[in-house]
């Protein structure tokens, strides 16, 4: 909870600094039995943001601001988290090149490797989904923190990149798919069983377009353009930096069975 909550504080607080009417975050709750405590959040906005520069601090303080929560957390939760064989019918979490760096640097070796994996503490595994749900939030699609990111960059050119990738997000689910059934026959599994690890590759990018796709129609075709402005050299090396860091935590396969 303290990610998202530094998270859409930071956009929040950003924007009532650029005098933005904006409502304080609505925390959309899980059931008890779900240990994740909430589904994310909302923050209303009576008027859409047009300055390209206001849209884009707005955009890029929520996911910054969970990012610095996230990091030490990760690092503390694999300091107090243990190695040991992965019990059997045990669902492994998604690598992204960050979360591998981590372990390396805790635990001197890439994990997983011969049955072993790290047994997450549970503010390690708060931190990863923390990473990851600020990785699909940046995303440049649509109304996520990413859409409104690539908006204020491209201007205009958005909206065609963004269609683009709602073709491509199923895509890479199809090759994801087909890359882990075939790795599941190489490793001896029946055909039903590789279907079933397969689609832990393919389902998550299926579902995410899916809910993207929905989003998009229900709240409106096209954001209102935004002013035709550049950003400034400093914005534009932020936004470099939030690419790499999409690319640092991008985790194609969230969750699998082991082999």
């Amino acid at each position: 909870m303290s990610i998202l909550v530094c998270h859409e504080f930071g956009h929040y607080l950003v924007a009532r600094w650029h005098g933005v009417p904006v409502s304080l975050p609505y925390f959309i709750p899980l059931p008890p039995q779900v240990s994740l405590g909430t589904l994310g959040a909302v923050i209303r906005m009576p008027q859409a943001i047009r300055e390209p520069h206001r849209l884009f601090d707005v955009g890029v303080a929520g996911p910054l601001a969970g990012v610095a929560v996230a990091l030490p957390l990760l690092g503390l939760g694999l300091s107090w988290s243990e190695l040991g064989p992965v019990p059997p019918g045990n669902i492994l979490e998604g690598n992204s090149l960050l979360y591998l760096a981590f372990k390396l640097a805790v635990f001197g070796r890439y994990l997983p490797a011969d049955g072993i994996d790290v047994q997450l503490h549970p503010m390690a595994f708060a931190a990863w989904v923390g990473l990851l749900v600020t990785m699909i939030n940046l995303i440049p699609i649509g109304q996520l923190d990413g859409g409104h990111l690539a908006r204020a960059v491209l201007g205009g050119r958005h909206e065609q990149w963004s269609r683009r990738l709602h073709v491509v997000m199923p895509a890479l689910g199809v090759a994801l798919a087909s890359i882990m059934f075939a790795v599941a026959l190489e490793h001896g599994l029946s055909l039903g069983a590789a279907l079933r690890y397969a689609s832990y590759g393919g389902l998550p990018w299926f579902t995410w377009s899916l809910l993207l796709l929905l989003m998009r129609r229900s709240a409106g075709e096209y954001h209102p353009a935004v002013d035709d402005i550049a950003l400034d050299p400093a914005r534009r090396r932020l936004a470099v930096g939030v690419a790499i860091l999409f690319l640092l935590i991008f985790t194609p396969v969230p969750f699998r069975p082991p082999l």
